[in-house]
Order: C-alpha cells, then sequence, then structure tokens
C-alpha cells in the first residue's frame, strides 16, 4: 500500500512497510525512512507508484482552471474528495485527488485552508482585492526590473530623479524603487552614492558630501524667508574714534574692530568695537526665529551656509566707511605700568569704520621684526605698534594664570592651513599661528570675552560660558574637556577666570544671546536682571546651550569632511604621488603641505614629528579614504625642530581656536582666533 501525505506543509509519496498503531513506517522513493501518522495521510492507494503519481498529480494541478474550481467550490467548507467529484465529474482517481490537493494548496487567495485536507473558497471580494494586489505586484515587478535595466546602463529612470536624496539618505525600503536601487548596486557590485554619481543622479563627489549634510541639517533649503531689516530705536551716541578691522580677504561677517585713542596723562585707550545686530533684533522675533533654529554660520573651504540672511548680515557687518551700531569695551591702559588696565567701560554706540584690513594684504609688512624696529609703511601703523605692545601682556598674564591652574605654557607653533577655492581649483596656503596679527585679535577677543563675561557675573546675569578644568569625570581628559554652561566659571587653557563668548553677534548664536545680557547690564546697571531677556536658571538658555553644542558638532564634522575632500582634490590637482609627512602618533601622520591626516597600518615606530616620505596609491573623493606606503624614514636632525607644530597638535595645542581674525578660507582660523589651549581639541570652524 502506498500513502499521499502531508509532512512539514509539503506533500509527499511513500511505500507503507508496516502499521504500529497510529502510524506508519513509510519508505520514500529516496529509500529513506520515515513515520507518517494517521492523521497526517490524506490518501492511501494501490496504483500507480509512489514517484509516478506525484508526477501524475503534479500535470493535474498545472491543468486545473482556479476560477473555475473556486466556483465549484461554493460557499461552504468542504473536502477535497467532495470538490474532486464536482470538478472531475466521478470520484476522483488517487492521482487525480493528489493533483487537486496540490493546487487547492497552492492557491491561498482562492481558498483558504480549514484543516487537514479541508478548504473553503474565499468571498469574491476578497478574491477581487488579492488577485488585484498581484496583479499589481506583477505590475510593479516589471517596472522595478526595468528600473535595474536603465541602472545597468548608467541611466537614472524618470522617476528617480526627483528623488534621489531621499534614496540615498533616507530611502523607503519598501518602494520599487528603493529596491531597484539595491539590486542594481548588488549586481553592479557597487554602492549606492557611487551608482548615483555614474548615472548623473549627483553631479560630482562634492555635491555628495554637500547634499548630504544640507538633507540632514536644512531640509527645508538653505535660502531664507523675505524679513525686513530691523533697525537701530535707540538713541546711540557717535564715537570718537576711527576705528579698522583686521579679516581674511574672504570675510563678508565683519564682527569685530578696534580703535586706540592716545590721552592727555599718558595712558592710552583701546577700543575693542563688536557688531550690535542685538540692538535692532530682538528675542522671540522673525529674525530670532531664523537665527535660534541655525545657530551658527557653516563654514566649508570655499563656500559658508550664514546664520544670518545677507541683508541682516550687511545692515550690521562693519563695513569700511560706514558708521555701525556696535557694542564697545574701552579698556584704558598705563604704558608705564607694563600696559596695566586701569579701568573699563561698555556702552552701545555708533562707531565710525575707516578699515578693513585684510591679512594678505598685511601679512608681509606687518611681523615681529617691522614692529619691533619701526620699519615699514602700512595703514594704522601706531595703533599696531599699541595694540602689539599690549597683546603680549595680555598674554604674559594668561600664561601666568594657566601655570597656576597647573598647565604647562602654551606653543605657538603650530601651523594653520586656509583653503581657497575659486572654479574648483583648490589652493591650501599654510601660515603659522602665533603672528602679530593673529596674536592681537586673539588676545583682545579672550580679554572681551574675559571682561564681558565678568560683567554678566558681577551684575547676576546668567549667560553663555565656555569653561574648562575643575570637571568631573574619569581620568584628566574628562576633567580638561570644555563644556558650556550658563554661569561663570574657570577656562585653564585659555588661562582666565571665565570665557564668554561674545564677540561673533553676526555668526554664533550664543555670541547673540550674551550681547544681549551684555547690552542690559550696560543700560540698566544693578537692575539688568529684572530687564535681560534671559533670567538665572532659563530654561530656554539651557535648551539653547543644548541645541547649539548639536549643531555646532554637526557643522564641525562637516568642515573637517569637506577640509579632507579638497585635501584630496588638491593631491589630484597637483598630481602629487610622492610626498612629505610627518608622524603624529604610531601609524598615525599628517602631509607637511596639506593637513591631510593618514593612517599607515604597519607603520614602524618612530619618534613623534619624524618626517616621512610616502607614496600615494589611491584616493578616493567618495569615501575620503587614503591609501599609501611608506617610502622612507628621513634621518635629519632637524626633524623635531621643523614639525615641532605636528607633535603639539597631536597633544591639542592652540586648539580652541574660537576667532573672528579669519573668515574660513580653512575656518580652523575662523572663530576668535582665540581660545588657544594646549588641552582642548580642535573646535569646530
Amino acid at each position: 500500500m502506498n500513502l499521499f501525505f502531508e509532512e512539514s506543509g509539503d506533500f509527499k509519496v511513500g511505500t507503507v512497510l508496516s502499521q504500529a498503531g497510529e502510524a506508519y513506517q513509510v519508505e520514500m522513493a529516496s529509500g529513506k525512512r520515515t513515520k507518517v501518522k494517521v492523521k497526517d495521510v490524506l490518501l492511501q492507494y494501490e496504483k500507480p507508484a509512489p514517484g509516478e503519481l506525484l508526477e501524475q498529480a503534479r500535470n493535474v494541478a498545472a491543468e486545473i482552471d482556479l476560477d473555475f474550481l473556486w466556483e465549484v467550490a461554493g460557499e461552504e467548507e468542504f473536502g477535497f474528495a467532495e470538490l474532486g467529484a464536482e470538478y472531475f465529474g466521478h470520484a476522483p482517481l488517487p492521482f487525480e485527488a493528489a493533483g487537486l490537493i496540490l493546487s487547492l494548496h497552492s492557491a491561498p487567495v482562492y481558498f483558504y485552508k480549514k484543516g487537514r485536507g479541508h478548504y473553503k473558497a474565499a468571498p469574491e471580494a476578497s478574491l477581487k482585492a488579492a488577485l488585484a494586489g498581484i496583479e499589481k505586484k506583477k505590475q510593479q515587478a516589471l517596472v522595478q526590473a526595468g528600473y535595474v535595466d536603465e541602472l545597468r546602463q548608467n541611466r537614472l529612470p524618470a522617476a528617480m530623479q526627483a528623488m534621489v536624496l531621499q534614496l540615498l539618505f533616507k530611502p523607503d525600503k519598501n518602494t520599487i524603487e528603493y529596491k531597484a536601487l539595491e539590486a542594481a548596486c548588488n549586481e553592479l557590485h557597487t554602492s549606492a552614492p557611487r551608482l548615483m554619481l555614474a548615472t548623473g543622479g549627483v553631479a560630482t563627489p562634492k555635491e555628495l558630501h554637500l547634499s548630504k549634510f544640507l538633507f540632514e541639517n536644512f531640509p527645508k533649503g538653505a535660502g531664507f524667508p523675505n524679513v525686513p531689516v530691523p533697525s537701530v530705536t535707540a538713541r546711540l551716541p557717535l564715537a570718537d574714534v576711527a576705528a579698522f578691522s583686521i579679516d581674511d580677504v574672504t570675510t563678508t561677517e565683519i564682527d569685530d574692530a578696534f580703535s586706540v585713542q592716545p590721552l592727555p596723562d599718558g595712558n592710552v585707550k583701546v577700543g575693542i568695537h563688536i557688531a550690535a545686530p542685538g540692538l535692532g533684533i530682538r528675542p522671540d522675533d522673525a529674525i530670532d526665529k531664523m537665527a535660534r533654529q541655525r545657530m551658527s554660520t557653516v563654514y566649508m573651504p570655499g563656500d559658508k551656509i550664514t546664520m544670518l540672511p545677507d541683508e541682516i548680515v550687511n545692515a550690521f557687518t562693519l563695513a569700511e566707511g560706514t558708521t555701525c551700531p556696535a557694542l564697545s569695551l574701552y579698556a584704558t591702559l598705563d604704558p608705564k605700568a607694563d600696559w596695566a588696565v586701569v579701568s573699563t567701560e561698555t556702552r552701545a554706540e555708533l562707531v565710525p569704520i575707516a578699515s578693513n584690513l585684510r591679512h594678505n594684504q598685511l601679512d608681509d609688512v606687518v611681523n615681529e621684526e617691522t614692529l619691533a624696529s619701526g620699519e615699514g609703511e602700512y595703514p594704522h601703523k601706531a595703533d599696531f605698534a599699541v595694540l602689539w605692545q599690549w597683546a603680549q601682556q595680555l598674554e604674559q598674564g594668561r600664561m601666568k594664570k594657566r601655570e597656576g591652574f597647573g598647565l604647562k605654557p602654551e606653543q605657538n607653533n603650530r601651523v594653520d592651513f586656509n583653503f581657497y577655492v575659486e572654479n574648483d581649483i583648490v589652493s591650501v596656503v599654510r601660515r603659522k599661528r602665533g603672528a602679530p596679527l593673529d596674536k592681537i585679535v586673539a588676545e583682545l577677543m579672550i580679554f572681551a570675552n574675559s571682561t564681558w563675561g565678568k560683567m554678566l557675573h558681577d551684575h547676576g546675569v546668567p549667560g553663555i560660558y565656555r569653561s574648562q578644568g575643575g570637571g568631573t569625570g574619569n581620568g584628566w581628559a574628562a576633567k580638561m574637556q570644555v563644556r558650556m554652561v550658563t554661569h561663570a566659571a574657570p577656562h585653564q587653557g585659555l588661562g582666565v577666570d571665565q570665557y564668554a563668548w561674545s564677540t561673533s553677534p553676526l555668526r554664533r548664536y550664543t555670541d547673540l544671546v550674551n550681547q544681549w545680557q551684555i547690552i542690559a547690564c550696560a543700560e540698566h546697571g544693578v537692575t539688568a536682571p529684572l530687564v535681560a531677556p534671559f533670567k538665572p536658571r532659563d530654561a530656554n538658555l539651557f535648551a539653547i546651550v543644548s541645541a547649539f553644542d548639536a549643531a555646532y558638532a554637526a557643522y564641525g564634522d562637516f568642515q573637517s569632511n569637506m577640509e579632507r575632500y579638497w585635501c584630496l582634490r588638491w593631491l589630484a590637482q597637483e598630481d602629487a604621488r610622492q610626498v612629505d609627512a610627518v608622524v603624529l602618533k604610531d601609524e598615525i601622520l599628517r602631509l607637511v603641505d596639506i593637513p591631510l591626516v593618514i593612517k599607515l597600518p604597519g607603520m614602524p615606530a618612530v619618534a613623534r614629528g619624524a618626517q616621512v616620505k610616502l607614496d600615494l596609491l589611491r584616493w578616493d573623493e567618495v569615501d575620503l579614504s587614503i591609501e599609501a606606503r611608506l617610502l622612507e624614514i628621513a634621518a635629519s636632525d632637524d626633524d623635531a625642530a621643523a614639525t615641532g607644530e605636528y607633535e603639539e597638535e597631536e597633544e591639542g595645542a592652540a586648539a580652541e581656536v574660537e576667532g573672528d581674525a579669519v573668515e574660513p578660507a580653512n575656518p580652523a582660523a575662523e572663530v576668535d582666533m582665540a581660545e588657544v589651549t594646549a588641552e582642548e581639541p580642535a573646535a569646530p570652524k
């Protein structure tokens, strides 16, 4: 006797060897023996042979008209034998019954299984809906196959053209477009970004990196809605100064300027003048909401996304030949007492801007030698002589304070790199940090941020501070991490008792917030806590700190990626194959001519600062990777002296550079050129 039975959702045949109670011992066509329970048996028959029956059953199942079978089945539950008699017009033969079972089982859309060998026809409405769904999937499969075929030929299907970024950065994996892209990538052994570049969905690797950043951080686009330019309604006094700024040639958001006035008693009054959008923009107005949403200007080599619309920037930037609203900090200095600060004064006023000086015009003529000898002719020469003397005294004072905090003096032998991009041609310019112009701006910005931070504290008005040292956590590095807090606290790396970002209100939202608080102190004195926009323990202020930290970190990562991209572009542009590099630590090296860091697995152990020559094998502008091999290790005794800045950089020297001195080109110098600390890692620029 032979059996047709169901086992684990599959139908099988075999010959009975024996029966014991409720189970058969069955031999399959393959020779394998198995135990089959009586309840799993659907047919018992003598002929044909098991293998032959199964083949005949499959032929019957293939010929059955499911639509007709569904009509024959009726609405009630049925057994397969009953339906077989109706369908075939006679009691089904074994191979016909088996074929019917196979057909019923393979058509769950038409027939619902109700038990072993029992089924029920699907309701008409459900059947129509299911068949429509099946047809839709068939059509989608055809469309998807067409998409895959186009992608294989490096053509972007029209349906994908409007959703390229969505497919790359936040895909709906259930769509046929994504499934087609994934299938094509698998067939071509490539990645989605590379395939989009090949098909023209994304024009260049640069556009790919920029598009990803914009998609994630500016989903509604980087443009601004039209807003009226605010006017300064307060009656401001006119300052009797001729102020000048010092910036990179690419700078448009000019936040700071300086003035020098000799006094009759031999003292000198130095003015630090900061653009004052806080006099026109008010908390919670339309412009404030835009600035708060962005938190900072985003910098990248050759471009930027400003925190404020151009028309707002133009209304408050300290442009040459204009008289601008500014928040001024005046320091009266005594040259005879090592340029000691006799007094300070803060006031909002209109400041005449005589000059916008540029580094590229002055760097060659204003240096330590010319300042010491008095040689050369350049604008504001006498003013620079005063500012240079004071800047050196400010630096010395900070170094003593650093040592009091238990830190080593700063090292100013690091090199910054400025990027300039024009028509996709990149120039990378080395510029040693600590040059006189940089130091003047850095020291005066630190002085202003520290002085205004103390003013806020003394008036009982909260602000946003940068603090370093004295924190909690495991280990020295954790304690030296820079934090943003809303109360005055030391910044040990800078060597100041408090440091409140206040000198870049056109570019950083934290500085705009602090400017509102400082203006309240300057105008209202002891009653400032009552009128300042943000009160002590203000939840809004804490929210701003948190949001700024997140945005600033994202912007910094993006800028680092774009600088790495432009470094790789520079290699291709210069056809650089054999290059000099300096060992930062273990397997980590940096090229001498550009700030490109490379990891070289298997690098032999050499001292930090050692100079090596590398053979660049390949680099990739999509994933920003680079492969190189070591050619030689230089044996020169001058390596350490020539590359000291790299050792210091690895240790984090001169790293919290928050400068207003240089608008990036390399925004490593963007920020105040100020927070210079040997322990803090490089801040986003």
